[in-house]
Order: C-alpha cells, then sequence, then structure tokens
C-alpha cells in the first residue's frame, strides 16, 4: 500500500494514527497501538509501519474490523458514580460509565481512568487530539482529588508526599496537598497531581501505612465537577475545551 497516492497532493494525505484519533478510535498512543498489532487495514492491506499517510476521503480504513468514518467532535463531562468501570468493554461483563451516555449516539472513550471504587470528573469523548493532550506527561494537566485517608499523616509524611514518591513506574512528581479537617483516625484532603499512574493516590498513600477510603476527582484542569450529580454527564463548552486544549507548564500547580 503506498504512503502516497500517484497523482494526488500530498496536502491531501493524513498520518493514518491521526486519522484514527480524530475519528473516535482511541488516543494517538493507542492507535499507534492498533496499527503496531496489524489491527488497521488501508485498501485491504494490513498497515504496521508508523508515520504513513493516506487520503481518508479515498481509501477504505478498518481498525479492527470497524470501518473509519470522521465523526463531528463530541466532548462531555461525566460525574462517574463508584461500581462503574472506564473501559469500553470489559471480558467480564462489569459496568461501564459508556453506558451512563444515554442518548447519545458515536463511539465515544475516556479520557484517562477511575478505577471502579473511585468516582468523579472524567472527559468522555471522541477527540483523540484532546485526548493527547490532556494525558501526555509533558503537558502536565493537573487534576485535584477529595481525599479520605485512614491512619495518621504526619508533617514529616506530607513533606515527602509534596517531593514525589517512589512507585514502580518511577517517581511521581510533586504533589499538592491541602488538609480540610482532621479527625479521629481520619484525614480529609485535597489532593492535586499531574499524572495518572495506574491507582497512583492510592499506592501512594499505602506507602506510608495510609488507606484511601474515599476517593473522588473533583476537577480536571481548571474544568470542575460544579452541580453535576453522580452519574450525570453534560457537554463541555467551546470556552472548556479551548482552556483543555490550552497546555499547562509540568507541574505548574
Amino acid at each position: 500500500m503506498p504512503a502516497v497516492l500517484s497523482g494526488e497532493s500530498c496536502d491531501l494525505m493524513e498520518r493514518l494514527h491521526k486519522i484514527l484519533a480524530a475519528a473516535g478510535m482511541g488516543s494517538r498512543r493507542k492507535c499507534e497501538e492498533y496499527i503496531a498489532e496489524g489491527k488497521v487495514t488501508v485498501d485491504g492491506d494490513v498497515v504496521t509501519e508508523m508515520g504513513v499517510k493516506v487520503d481518508p476521503a479515498r481509501c477504505r480504513i478498518l481498525c479492527d474490523g470497524v470501518v473509519v468514518r470522521s465523526q463531528r467532535p463530541m466532548h462531555f463531562l461525566l460525574n462517574k458514580p463508584k461500581g462503574y468501570l472506564c473501559t469500553n468493554r470489559d471480558e467480564l461483563g462489569r459496568r461501564s460509565v459508556l453506558e451512563l451516555m444515554k442518548g447519545v449516539r458515536g463511539r465515544l472513550y475516556t479520557v484517562g481512568r477511575l478505577d471502579a471504587d473511585s468516582e468523579g470528573a472524567i472527559i468522555v469523548t471522541n477527540d483523540g487530539e484532546l485526548c493527547n493532550r490532556l494525558t501526555h506527561p509533558r503537558y502536565g494537566v493537573p487534576k485535584t482529588y477529595h481525599v479520605v485517608v485512614a491512619g495518621t499523616l504526619t508533617e514529616t509524611t506530607l513533606a515527602r508526599l509534596r517531593r514525589g514518591v517512589w512507585l514502580s513506574e518511577g517517581k511521581t512528581g510533586p504533589v499538592k496537598v491541602r488538609i480540610k479537617k482532621r479527625m479521629r483516625g481520619l484525614v480529609v484532603l485535597d489532593v492535586t497531581i499531574c499524572e495518572g499512574m495506574n491507582r497512583e493516590l492510592r499506592r501512594v498513600f499505602a506507602k506510608f501505612g495510609l488507606e484511601v477510603q474515599h476517593l473522588r476527582r473533583i476537577s480536571i484542569g481548571s474544568i470542575g465537577l460544579g452541580s453535576l450529580e453522580r452519574g450525570n454527564y453534560r457537554r463541555l463548552t467551546d470556552s472548556e475545551i479551548a482552556r483543555l486544549r490550552n497546555p499547562v507548564l509540568k507541574h505548574g500547580f
């Protein structure tokens, strides 16, 4: 399959992974994985090479057997309840947050994840470029969580949290912590991080013998939950989308 069709202007060509992302197949990185795994065909030919350019208007593109068609960009904020997974499909048949997007047609996916025991703000979209900006480490988009932990949170532990903690994937970035209330055996706090390691906050607190009993993400960048009730969603406004697209300095709380 030629990367550039003879006689065609290069202005019509787009990189394959960008076409997939724009069609709502996933983030750019996820679409690159689809290509590497041999799940993408162009006019019947499997493409595994990165950087290939094609004309989306003239080529028949399939990803994992699904015809790739351009979609109107959709952007939503969802208040995820406990018990739901941030995934499109689950082998065990567990509930997906996409089941809450009633009345919305089209292929959507979540930007980042919250585990089943956590709740709060999730961006749901088919916009691969926005997904890349919100999840790529170089943009360092801050995410704030309301957290309740069981145990004693000392000033020494707080100082170590704020400097970053070593996990199996590497060291976390600096953590912003604001204590809101101390009760017998419990501490209520707001925590802001700029990464998204798997179950990061639960694992970070566990390093110090602290158990997270409640975790709710209350904002992504400058977009907060506001009065959005659990299990409900709303469309993002144009100004909110523009703010999410603007990169921020890494760890620039």
